[in-house]
């Protein structure tokens, strides 16, 4: 990301649908023509709203969702394949599709997948990285590569941290669908519930989450993915440093005087 101002006036999105309310930004996956496949226009799209919502502070939870029946079919074979298709969109470019993943990893916000539908392939880049996964009942979930002949490297990177590794590797080595049952079990989502409640089970969560202090919330899952990579013995001293600043800061300093004043606190 760079320190330019991003604005979405003016912007043709073509891909995605983007909705902003109550401190929540929706990103909806809109091609259902084409199982939501992720083509160059849709990444471009994912990304660019995912820098806004980093950028702004007014937005504090990012939903992830899908118009269909799929919630997405992973990368756009078409495109892997070098055929380009002409677009409307005027958002500009701003990464490629694996840089998708590192933007929800890094958005240091909470973030939730609304699965309505089955997902596959590259999708998973999504499922594996949000803060948050809720999937509706019977939805399956694959990694079929491995049976067009390729191997989904980008997507181990994520999926490793979530799912058991001998889990994720029969997950990936086979191609074979899971159940919402086992993405549950394996901790692929975090939970099922039945369809006709998911959205509004996953908008419940997202004012929850969005209700809850924004700057210790930033400032906790940026900790959380730097500690992920430290050995332990060099990640508690960092997040002692952490702790430290947090309790300086004004979300918590309104937090406790609130308690203390024992009135909800009002958030900046």
């Amino acid at each position: 990301m760079t320190a330019e101002k991003l604005s979405l006036e003016g912007l043709i999105f073509e891909a995605v649908e983007i909705d902003i309310k109550d401190h929540i930004l929706t990103i909806r996956l809109n091609r259902p023509e084409r199982k939501n496949a992720i083509n160059a226009a849709m990444a471009a799209e994912i990304i660019y709203a995912l820098d806004y919502a980093k950028q702004e502070r007014d937005i504090r939870v990012v939903v992830l969702a899908a118009n269909g029946d799929v919630f997405c079919a992973g990368g756009d074979l078409s495109m892997m394949s070098g055929k380009a298709s002409e677009t409307t969109s005027t958002v500009p470019v701003r990464g490629g599709t694996d840089d998708i993943a590192l933007r929800i990893r890094h958005l240091n916000k909470p973030s939730i997948a609304c699965v309505q539908g089955n997902l596959f392939a590259g999708a998973l880049l999504f499922l594996c990285n949000v803060t948050h996964a809720i999937a509706a009942e019977g939805v399956k979930f694959s990694a079929p590569e491995i049976k067009r002949g390729i191997w989904p490297f980008m997507v181990m990177g994520g999926l490793f941290r979530v799912m058991p590794q001998r889990a994720a590797l029969d997950f990936v080595m086979r191609g074979n669908a899971i159940s919402t049952d086992k993405a549950e079990k394996w901790g692929l989502i975090n939970e099922a519930v039945p369809a006709d409640s998911l959205q509004d089970h996953v908008a419940s969560l997202a004012t929850e989450l969005a209700s809850l202090a924004p700057g210790s919330m930033s400032m906790g899952l940026a900790a959380y993915v730097q500690q992920d990579a430290m050995d332990f013995d060099s990640a508690l001293p960092f997040l002692r440093e952490q702790l430290d600043a947090c309790l300086q800061s004004p979300d918590a300093k309104e937090g406790i005087t609130a308690f203390l004043e024992k009135r909800a606190p009002k958030w900046e």
